[in-house]
């Protein structure tokens, strides 16, 4: 071997055979725990694609195993609150006056808001909750939000189930129409959107603790400016303006086309697929590169 410059350079490794050397440079070592270029990280998360849908549906059956009905809160969960919203808004505040099929509209607003919420509040905690898995392997992180998002979609599936027999079995029935192939389109940016705001939450829960616990908060005033309960024709006929700003909120545009598609045989606005399609794509774009930036710092 030559002692020249270049010697330093490399480090010699050895195989089985006492007599080959491989010579590795240093500028083929990485320092452990980089952040790799986003597009060799986005590569590293496909890869894991199959451990994550794993993962997710392990936890989804680990998650009700310690109950007696098992998986079937995943269904009574969202059926309870529907039941007490109805009771409390559409009966004792009659917030049912001027919406047709008022529990339709409160059981698509209860049953699609709840996966959001529960990615949101679980993707802002799983870094904290992660912090053993990152120290102890190298993977990357954002794999922790994502899993969370694809366990609360799993969740959701017989969930859409039950909404849908309710809707098109309990009096007012409502009739099919070619509208509901709409529907997977609009959830499908549904789930877009939300695991984008979910990898931005996990980024600023892993820099602040104390911001989880103000998602948490913030999910409950998301929930009354989203519609979710009553209608905004009646409560802001006076404010237009203010109307309008609550109507630009996404997750408002995801059940008002749901509700337009399943309950009134009303095909979308073309603009509203526009901005929750604008919706979707920046927020999952800004919350997966912000968090691929940080990178480097969940394991400290």
């Amino acid at each position: 071997m030559s002692s020249g410059p270049e010697t330093s350079s490399y480090a010699a490794l050895f195989d089985a055979s006492p007599t080959t050397t491989k010579l590795v440079t240093l500028g083929n070592l990485s320092r452990v725990g980089a952040r790799p270029p986003l597009g060799q990280y986005i590569s590293l998360l496909w890869a894991r694609r199959h451990f994550l849908w794993a993962d997710a549906r392990a936890k989804v059956t680990s998650g009700t195993r310690q109950s007696l009905l098992g998986q079937a809160w995943l269904i009574l969960d969202p059926l309870i609150n529907g039941a007490v919203y109805y009771l409390v808004f559409g009966l004792l505040m009659k917030n049912a006056r001027g919406i047709e099929n008022f529990l339709g509209y409160l059981l698509i607003g209860v049953f699609l808001f709840q996966f959001t919420t529960a990615s949101i509040n679980g993707g802002a905690r799983s870094v904290q909750t992660g912090k053993n898995l990152i120290r102890a392997f190298t993977f990357p992180r954002a794999a922790l939000p994502i899993s969370v998002v694809l366990r609360n979609l799993l969740n959701l599936g017989p969930t859409l189930v039950v909404l849908g027999a309710l809707i098109y079995f309990i009096p007012p029935v409502e009739e099919y129409t070619w509208r509901i192939a709409l529907v997977p389109a609009v959830l499908a940016l549904q789930v877009m959107f939300t695991t984008g705001l979910s990898l931005l939450v996990a980024r600023w829960a892993a820099a602040l603790p104390d911001v989880a616990n103000l998602i948490r908060m913030s999910m409950r005033i998301w929930l009354y400016a989203s519609a979710v309960f009553f209608s905004f024709d009646d409560l802001l006929k006076d404010r237009p303006d203010i109307q309008m700003v609550l109507e630009a909120n996404p997750m408002f545009i995801v059940l008002d086309i749901v509700r337009d598609c399943v309950l009134y045989a009303t095909t979308p606005d073309p603009m509203r697929w526009v901005w929750l399609g604008g919706w979707a794509v920046g927020m999952l774009l800004i919350g997966f590169i912000t968090f691929w930036q940080a990178e480097e710092s969940y394991g400290r």
